[in-house]
């Protein structure tokens, strides 16, 4: 099956791209979740949209990738969560959170889809977060998650 990812799909490409898949998978996975659609020679034009779109957004070159690397990776980030007794949060930390934190920590712009949190953060304390800059380029930074006072 061909289709047109219009997300970014770990392992499989990025948004615009023209990728073959197994029937099921995208049939029952990547076109109902709205991380890709169906290839026709109309939905071609859309990929110049959705390239462009990605164009603007993206971290330019491997330099760039490297320099905002150094920067994430020297920093401290850290913030507060709503916790009940023990450290357990009410909800869970989302990507977004996590780049409003990067942000007010100092840290440059990311975009919160190119986020790899390790699972689910459901409680107090220090993760690590992998932010896939380039596709050669993959930076790690600690996160920590304090209980609200």
């Amino acid at each position: 099956m061909k289709i047109i990812l219009t997300q970014e799909v770990s392992g499989l490409g990025s948004p615009g791209d023209i990728v073959e898949v197994k029937d099921g998978f995208g049939r029952n996975y990547l076109l109902p979740q709205g991380f890709a659609i169906s290839w026709t020679k109309g939905a071609e034009k859309q990929v110049t949209s959705i390239k462009r779109a990605r164009s603007a957004r993206e971290i330019r070159d491997l330099g760039h990738a490297t320099e905002v690397k150094g920067q994430l990776e020297g920093l401290k980030v850290s913030m507060t969560a709503r916790a009940g007794d023990g450290g357990r949060l009410f909800g869970s930390v989302t990507p977004a959170e996590v780049v409003d934190a990067v942000r007010t920590a100092g840290g440059p712009a990311i975009d919160r889809r190119r986020l790899e949190l390790p699972g689910h953060i459901k409680s107090v304390g220090t993760y690590p977060v992998r932010v896939k800059l380039h596709p050669e380029v993959t930076a790690t930074f600690d996160l920590n998650v304090l209980q609200a006072k």
